[in-house]
């Protein structure tokens, strides 16, 4: 979002010229794109996942800023809350073994801050939303003392002029306000990104859009917010929610929301930036002094700094990035719609699928969101989210029959997506034994309808039974789950409830 952004106050005339400056980097991108100045396909992928702290009491732990100094890497960064990390993965080229090296640098990097989170009594949680934390947990005064949070949750606080409002109604339901964005903070994500040419950038992101609703029926893994059971992956509405700038006039006005799905499939990169600067009004009117149009004119390479930070407060889940790489300009598709977790592989066999799955989507000669309503992506969203593993979809009809059918998740993952994204990772020339063990993964996740989120909330209804309060349940769930991310078996391998003799079990009065 701007790493050098820095805390000030802003008056009109900044708004305003931040208003003509973005308008001139639009056209900035436009000439780039006309130009065809951008990089040559590289197959490139990147993987960044946000992590929790916890304590040994699966509590969370306010000290990223002691864990990063004792990590000392490049690598890890802070996220929003004091609670949470994030571990960037440098880029990898996609084909031969790569999600096998990728699982080894991400195991080798999440034990080594893991020995070092323990020096301060802490430990690392790879987790969609910690079941242990609390509306307490989630205050200003826990936000990171980063100056780009504390301006971003002051401008956002500031443009919906009152608190926010999380009403959130599932298995049960949660109301309650806030008077800062720090809810954010509880939904940690993967984000896996994609370098594309502007040639193939709508086909990747329409295929994305697409595939965002099978992505989350096979991972969710956030049942739970302050102690209430809600969606299976409860991260898309809490995250819209404590970002939204509309109060309830504007809402009903039909203003769009901050955190969005979007409206329609586009044809170029170009759309959606564009979208970005019409719709959202700016919440960080920083200028710099390039003139995009003047160093394109020169022959040289524009940052486009206004249009990269806008668009990094406009929190699509499928996220357009401009990026520059070795003097190069780029384009990158940002999927932002995993949660953390449970494990490395059950995260890489998310990445597999995603990266297959697309891949072979997007080269269809008929394409499916030539067949599919965006509206139905978009519900097949929120269902997804509300029901995860067990959620129905509805989707285009096979053969030359025409129109749509609705269809079980795990079925059509099982019978359609999976072969499709076999062969899309046999067309990255990703080597069959990483492709057949990942695509594995998804397969038993299907056959056993198994994801973290079921696990979660199967473990926790176990603690109940067994007599455990509602406050004890939650916290020996997240101990066990902790555990066994530790050891590292994939979720659907994980044992329902918690081992016995359960000796902390809280004795029925």
């Amino acid at each position: 979002m701007g790493e050098k952004v820095v805390a000030g106050q802003f008056d009109l005339s900044d708004r305003q010229r931040y208003r003509e400056k973005l308008q001139r980097c639009l056209t900035g991108l436009e000439r780039l794109l006309a130009e065809k100045r951008f990089d040559r396909p590289k197959n490139l992928m990147g993987l960044e996942i946000e992590l929790n702290l916890v304590g040994a009491d699966g509590m969370p732990k306010m000290l990223n800023a002691q864990v990063l100094e004792r990590i000392a890497s490049r690598d890890f960064q802070t996220e929003l809350a004091m609670f949470n990390l994030e571990v960037n993965i440098a880029p990898h080229r996609l084909g031969d073994r790569v999600f096998d090296r990728l699982a080894e640098e991400i195991r080798t990097s999440l034990a080594y801050a893991d020995r070092k989170a323990g020096e301060v009594d802490a430990g690392i949680a790879m987790i969609g939303i910690l079941p242990t934390l609390d509306r307490d947990d989630l205050v200003s005064s826990n936000l990171s003392a980063v100056d780009r949070y504390a301006l971003l949750n002051e401008q956002i606080v500031a443009a919906r002029g009152e608190d926010f409002t999380l009403d959130i109604e599932g298995v049960e339901r949660l109301t309650c306000t806030s008077k800062s964005i720090a809810p954010e903070a509880a939904c940690t994500s993967v984000q896996l990104h994609l370098q594309v040419t502007p040639d193939r950038f709508a086909d990747v992101w329409n295929a994305a859009q697409a595939v965002t609703a099978a992505q989350i029926a096979l991972g969710a893994n956030a049942p739970f917010l302050f102690g209430r059971e809600l969606w299976r992956e409860s991260r898309p509405p809490l995250f819209q929610q404590s970002t939204d700038t509309r109060p309830p006039e504007l809402q009903a006005q039909g203003v769009r929301p901050r955190t969005w799905f979007g409206e329609r499939w586009v044809t170029s990169a170009y759309d959606l930036f564009e979208e970005n600067r019409r719709y959202f009004p700016a919440l960080l009117p920083i200028c710099d002094d390039e003139d995009p149009l003047d160093v394109l004119d020169a022959g040289g390479v524009p940052s486009l700094s206004e249009l990269v930070l806008h668009n990094g407060t406009v929190y699509r889940w499928n996220r357009p990035v401009y990026d520059i790489a070795d003097g190069v300009p780029h384009l990158r598709v940002e999927n932002r719609v995993l949660p953390a977790g449970p494990t490395v592989t059950d995260v890489i066999a998310n990445a597999a699928f995603y990266y297959g799955v697309v891949r072979a989507l997007a080269d269809e000669p008929r394409p499916v969101w030539t067949r599919l309503p965006f509206e139905a992506a978009a519900a097949n969203f929120e269902a997804a989210c509300r029901h995860g593993i067990d959620a129905r979809f509805e989707w285009p009809r096979r053969g030359r029959l025409g129109g749509t059918t609705e269809v079980d998740a795990a079925v059509l993952v099982r019978d359609e997506l999976l072969p499709l994204a076999e062969a899309g990772l046999d067309a990255w020339g990703v080597e069959p034994a990483d492709r057949d063990f990942y695509l594995g993964v998804i397969d038993e996740r299907c056959r056993r309808r198994v994801n973290g989120a079921s696990w979660q909330a199967a473990t926790f209804h176990r603690a109940l039974e067994a007599g455990r309060s509602r406050e004890a349940a939650l916290a020996a769930t997240t101990r066990r789950y902790v555990e066994l991310m530790r050891e590292g078996d994939p979720v659907h391998l994980w044992p329902v409830g918690l081992p016995e003799p359960d000796a902390e079990r809280v004795p029925v009065s």
